[in-house]
C-alpha cells in the first residue's frame, strides 16, 4: 500500500475528520448531564460514575467502553444515564455497569434500559462476573410505558448469572429505589455506603400515600438500617472510596479462573496501526484491499489464506491476534457470489471443527442479484452461508468497516446473528440496500403503479421523493445512529481494532470452549 499517495492521504484526511465527529459524540457522554449537575454532584461529595470505574479497576489497566453513544439522536442524552463496559479487577476481567446520577439522577430510560440488558448478556455468554455501581432514581415515569414490562429482564438475568455460578456483585452509592432496590436485592454481594446508601421498593413520601406510616430514609432503607436489621447489606462501607475497596476485595476472593484457552505468545504487527487511517475510500463503492487491513491488526502480520483463488471477492484464511487463533472472513470487492457463499460455508464448517473463533471483517453491498445468478442458485447458496454463520458454535467477532447492506449483513453475522462482539468504523454504513438503489426502487415501483392505472407520473414529486427517501436512508444508515440504537457495542478508531479485539478474545476465553453443534440442512 503506498502510504504516501495522493489518494491514501485523502482516505486518511476523511477519517481523520470522522474520527473529530466521534471524539465530539463521546465527550457528550462523558459530560453526563452538564456542567451544572455534575458540580452539584460534586458539592454533595461524590465521585462521578467513570471516576467510579477508574479507582475500581487495577492501576493502568485498560477499560474496554461498551455502547457509549447508546440514544444517540434520540430525546435522552447520549450515553443513556449508564456507564457499561469491561474492566479488570484484582486480575479478573468483569463487566461493569455504573448509573450516572448526573444525567436526570440516573434513571432508567428506554435506551438505558437495553445497553444495561446488553451488558449482561456479555457477562452471561463470557462468564464474566458482573459489578453494579449502583446509584438510581429508578424508572424515567414519562418513558414507563417502554421500560416496565421488559425492565423486569435485568432483574432475571441477575438470578441467571448467579445460578450460572457467575458473581454478581452490587456497589451502591446513593439511591437505589423502586424497581432499583431489586438489584442489590438480587445480587449475590452487597456493598451500601453509610449515610449515602438508600435502598427501598417506596420511599417515605410514597409509604405516607400508601399507609400512612411516617417514616425517615434511613429508618426505612439506610445503610446502616439494611447492614444491623434486614440484612440487605453484606458491607458498610465508610464512604465511596471505601466501598470500592470492598468490591475489590469481594473480586478478589472469588478465586476467579477462565476456564477458555491461554494465548500463545504475542508478536506486533509488521506494519503500523496508523495507516489503517488511510485504507477505506470515501466512496463505499470503491473497493479496497482487506488484506492491507488483516496485515495491520494480526499478530506479526501472518496470515494464511485459504481458497486464495477461488470465490476472490471475499478474503478467508488463519491468523493469529493478541495469541489467539483467529479464522478471519472479509469483503474484498462487496458482493457476495455464489462462489464466495459456498466458499464461506466450508470455511466457518472448517473453523468449528477446530474449535476456531471468527472474526468478520464486513464490506458487503449483499448477495448478487440478476437472472443468471438467480439461475446459477445464489439464493440456496447465500442460505448455506447463512445457515453456517447461525449454527456454527466457536464465538464469533464482527467488525463493519465498509457497506453492510442487504442480506449480506446476515452472512457476515450482523447483529442479528448474535456475535460475542460488534464494532464499527466510522466510515461504515448499513441499510437493507443504498441510499439511492432503495429510493430508486420506490421510483419504479411508483412510476409502474400510475402506468397501470392510465395516469401520468408526477416527475416532478418523484425527484422529491427520490431525494428525501436517500437523505433519510444516508443519516440512518450512518454509525452513530445505529450505535445509538445499539446495533453495534461500540464506535471504535480504526486504529484501536487490534487492542479491542484483544480485550474481546481474552474476554470470550473465561468462558469455557462452547460445544459443538450441528448445522441446519444445506440444500445442495
Amino acid at each position: 500500500m503506498d502510504t504516501v499517495g495522493e489518494e491514501y492521504l485523502r482516505r486518511r484526511e476523511s477519517m481523520l475528520a470522522k474520527l473529530e465527529e466521534l471524539a465530539d459524540e463521546h465527550a457528550k457522554a462523558v459530560a453526563g448531564g452538564g456542567e451544572k449537575y455534575v458540580e452539584r454532584h460534586r458539592k454533595r461529595g461524590k465521585l462521578l460514575a467513570r471516576e467510579r470505574i477508574e479507582l475500581l479497576i487495577d492501576p493502568d489497566s485498560p477499560f474496554l467502553e461498551l455502547s457509549p453513544l447508546a440514544a444517540w439522536g434520540s430525546e435522552f442524552p447520549v450515553g443513556a444515564s449508564v456507564v457499561t463496559g469491561i474492566g479488570v479487577i484484582e486480575g479478573v476481567e468483569c463487566v461493569i455497569t455504573a448509573n450516572d446520577p448526573t444525567v436526570r439522577g440516573g434513571s432508567s430510560n428506554p435506551w438505558t434500559l437495553r445497553k444495561t440488558l446488553r451488558a449482561a448478556d456479555i457477562a452471561l455468554k463470557n462468564r464474566l462476573p458482573y459489578v453494579n455501581l449502583v446509584e438510581s432514581g429508578g424508572a424515567d415515569l414519562p418513558t414507563q410505558k417502554e421500560i416496565f414490562i421488559p425492565g423486569g429482564r435485568i432483574f432475571r438475568d441477575l438470578t441467571r448469572l448467579s445460578a450460572a455460578g457467575i458473581p454478581t456483585i452490587a456497589l451502591v452509592f446513593g439511591n437505589s429505589t423502586a424497581g432499583g432496590a431489586y438489584v442489590p436485592g438480587m445480587s449475590d454481594y452487597v456493598v451500601m455506603v453509610r449515610e449515602r446508601a438508600k435502598v427501598f421498593l417506596g420511599g417515605p413520601p410514597l409509604v405516607k400515600m400508601a399507609t400512612g406510616e411516617e417514616s425517615d430514609d434511613e429508618s426505612l432503607g439506610g445503610a446502616e438500617m439494611h447492614a444491623r436489621t434486614s440484612g440487605l447489606a453484606d458491607y458498610l462501607a465508610e464512604d465511596e472510596h471505601d466501598a470500592l475497596r470492598l468490591g475489590r476485595s469481594i473480586v478478589r476472593s472469588l478465586r476467579w479462573r477462565k476456564l477458555g484457552n491461554a494465548p500463545l505468545a504475542v508478536r506486533e504487527p509488521r506494519y503500523p496501526a496508523d495507516e489503517l487511517l488511510g485504507i477505506i475510500p470515501e466512496d463505499l463503492k470503491v473497493p479496497f484491499d482487506p488484506r492491507e487491513v488483516i496485515a495491520r491488526i494480526v499478530d506479526a502480520s501472518e496470515f494464511e489464506e485459504f481458497k486464495p483463488l477461488y470465490g476472490s471477492s471475499l478474503v478467508t484464511g488463519w491468523a493469529r491476534l493478541h495469541g489467539y487463533p483467529i479464522g478471519i472472513l472479509a469483503n474484498a470487492r462487496g458482493v457476495l457470489f455464489s462462489e464466495e457463499s459456498q466458499k464461506a460455508t466450508q470455511f466457518i464448517q472448517l473453523a468449528n471443527q477446530s474449535r476456531t473463533p471468527l472474526l468478520f471483517l464486513q464490506n458487503t453491498t449483499g448477495y448478487m442479484v440478476g437472472k443468471d445468478y438467480e439461475q446459477g442458485g445464489i439464493i440456496k447458496h447465500g442460505a448455506m452461508m447463512i445457515n453456517a454463520v447461525s449454527n456454527s458454535t466457536v464465538p464469533h467477532l464482527t467488525v463493519t468497516m465498509g457497506a453492510s447492506y442487504g442480506a449480506g449483513n446476515y452472512g457476515m453475522c450482523g447483529r442479528a446473528y448474535d456475535p460475542r462482539f460488534l464494532f464499527t468504523w466510522p466510515s461504515a454504513k448499513s441499510a437493507v440496500m443504498g441510499p439511492a438503489q432503495l429510493a430508486g426502487v420506490l421510483s419504479i415501483v411508483g412510476r409502474a403503479a400510475a402506468q397501470a392505472r392510465g395516469q401520468v407520473y408526477d416527475e416532478e414529486g418523484d425527484a422529491a421523493m427520490r431525494a428525501m427517501v436517500e437523505a433519510q436512508i444516508e443519516a440512518e444508515s450512518l454509525p452513530f445512529f445505529l450505535s445509538g440504537r445499539l446495533y453495534d457495542d461500540g464506535v471504535i478508531d480504526p486504529r484501536d481494532t487490534r487492542t479491542v479485539l484483544g480485550i474481546c478474545l481474552s474476554a470470550v476465553n473465561s468462558a469455557a470452549e462452547p460445544a459443538e453443534g450441528r448445522f441446519g440442512v444445506f440444500r445442495p
